[in-house]
């Protein structure tokens, strides 16, 4: 007999649409899962969100107030897709209600945020799933095992790029994401956030970094109405852009290996430019996110002039087999919605972690926390793991 698990959404913006169609996409890709999910309520403060939810997805309850959800005794499962600042309040919350909690990244705008909430978790006994989405790749899960076999030797250097345009237009409108109280560190928690995932999934755990930030729009227009994504304003009295535009990072493994790390919001001409490469003593492994059924790799024992040969994942790598029956089909990003949703619902029925949980993403915040020491004081800078 299968089992139903209420579940809820707080914060109904794009990324809230996502996490209601993975659940909802739950039954057609996974239909082994032992849980079932009921759409049991909605919150988001801005007026008819929720209950366009309701009339869209099929929620039973909507509201305006996430503490309404924290008390409901139908909800067993919460998403949490509300913005950065709100991640710690909303996420001990639910955890100490006995929640089970999946949150997007970058869980609050520190290390300690991050720490509080899987605390929380841990204190309640509750499973905590984290939107790294990336790392759920069936391409990314091979590079990681070829990686781990050894089949590119021992690994010296690897290079993480995610760049994007989505703030690079002057107009572009001053949202809570470009206020450090609210925001917290700009494009470091964004995206640079699922950097150190990356890096962590395929070489291991950060020893110390370096880094450089810049703000190249300084400005932006406060919008007067209620945003969603990554809206322009014209006419809004100007504020100052809090936190970071861009960063580029040096980094040193436990394991001997040297890194980079570049992240931009602002980089005109690039769309979700998000890839890899991870160089070893026999070969190499590189992956780009807009090709994301295919893994270049090198390997052998020439040393010189190898080439790159072209994997196409297929049903035998990571949950591809859940999407699509042969190689060379592609997948899209909201599949990889739906394999994390698929891993916290595991998680949830047999207790056992299952791809992404809290503790990486307090990883993901220390390491974070030590680029914006290490920007303000020039110097490498240690993760206080």
């Amino acid at each position: 007999m299968v089992d139903t698990l209420g579940v809820a959404v707080v914060g109904f913006g794009w990324m809230g649409r996502v996490h209601t169609q993975a659940y909802t996409r739950l039954p057609h890709h996974f239909p082994d899962l032992p849980l079932r999910v009921e759409l049991v309520a909605v919150a988001d403060e801005v007026p008819g969100r929720a209950e366009e939810a309701v009339e869209r997805y099929g929620f039973a309850t909507a509201t305006r107030d996430w503490r309404e959800i924290a008390a409901d005794p139908r909800v067993g499962a919460v998403s949490i897709t509300a913005p950065n600042f709100l991640h710690r309040e909303i996420g001990v919350a639910m955890a100490t209600a006995g929640k089970h909690i999946w949150i997007e990244k970058p869980v609050g705008l520190t290390a300690g945020d991050a720490r509080a909430v899987a605390d929380a978790a841990a204190a309640s006994g509750v499973r905590g799933t984290v939107g790294f989405n990336y790392r759920n790749a069936p391409a990314v899960e091979v590079a990681r095992d070829l990686i781990a076999d050894g089949e590119i030797g021992e690994v010296t250097h690897v290079r993480v790029q995610l760049l994007n345009d989505y703030a690079a237009h002057p107009e572009g409108a001053l949202t809570w994401r470009y206020e450090r109280a609210r925001g917290g560190s700009g494009v470091l928690g964004d995206l640079a956030s699922h950097g150190v995932d990356l890096l962590r999934f395929l070489v291991g755990e950060i020893e110390a970094l370096t880094a450089d930030t810049a703000v190249f729009v300084p400005e932006r227009a406060r919008p007067t109405t209620a945003t969603a994504g990554h809206a322009r304003a014209t006419g809004g009295v100007k504020g100052p852009v809090e936190n970071e535009d861009y960063v580029s990072c040096l980094l040193r493994f436990a394991s001997g290996a040297r890194g980079t790390l570049e992240a931009s919001r602002t980089s005109v001409g690039e769309q979700n430019s998000y890839s890899f490469e991870v160089h070893g003593t026999t070969g190499a492994v590189s992956w780009d996110f807009r090709r994301m059924g295919e893994l270049r790799v090198s390997r052998g024992t020439a040393f010189q002039d190898q080439p790159f040969g072209t994997v196409y994942v297929g049903p035998l790598h990571g949950e591809y087999a859940a999407f699509q029956p042969g190689p060379g089909i592609s997948m899209g990003y909201d599949d990889l919605k739906v394999i994390e949703a698929a891993r916290f619902l595991r998680s949830i029925a047999d207790g056992a972690p299952h791809g992404t949980v809290l503790e990486d993403a307090v990883r993901s915040a220390e390491a974070l926390d030590a680029m914006v020491r290490s920007a303000a004081t020039g110097t490498w800078e240690r993760p206080r793991y």
